[in-house]
């Protein structure tokens, strides 16, 4: 079923909306890849969510205007990062437009080649299922292959009216 309706009128202005999210808390994560160069690509995501348990599907979404865009939709794997509470400056990191968001970082290498940031509260590393083009941004989902987690519960992070939280 598709709601595809170019022709409706758009009656919500996007400050409210976005003020409206904000009222929802979200986790945090950091995206990262390979470029087609072999260059480390990452970004700071809180639009991560589960799709399925069987098969295990992720979705995510990234700006169509994003740098990282392109990386992403050619990237054959992908990892998401579940931060942990004191990973606030990381997230910081990979929200700013630095040019080597990878630096002094202890990276290990996950499927695909793709960077993985050590710390997280778990880490998914994911195959690309498929790409939706949806308003302005892109979902991304991406199949479950191996996942990692911290040996001791954790406490993770969470943005909540524009402010980063701990959660759990």
């Amino acid at each position: 079923m598709s709601l595809n309706t170019p022709d409706r009128p758009v009656n919500v202005e996007p400050q409210l909306l976005k003020q409206a999210l904000a009222q929802f808390a979200t986790g945090v994560t950091i995206v990262t890849t390979c470029d087609q160069e072999g260059q480390h690509v990452g970004l700071t995501v809180n639009s991560f969510n589960a799709v399925s348990l069987t098969p295990p599907l992720v979705l995510w979404s990234v700006d169509k205007h994003s740098r990282t865009l392109q990386a992403f939709e050619h990237a054959s794997h992908f990892a998401v990062h579940i931060l942990a509470h004191d990973q606030q400056a990381l997230a910081m990191r990979f929200a700013s437009r630095s040019e080597d968001r990878f630096a002094g970082l202890d990276i290990q290498t996950g499927l695909g080649g793709v960077p993985l940031i050590p710390g997280a509260v778990a880490t998914l590393q994911c195959r690309t299922h498929q790409h939706v083009a949806a308003g302005d941004h892109i979902i991304l989902i991406g199949w479950v292959e191996h996942i990692d987690q911290a040996n001791t519960p954790q406490t993770a992070l969470a943005y909540h009216r524009s402010q980063f939280v701990p959660i759990g």
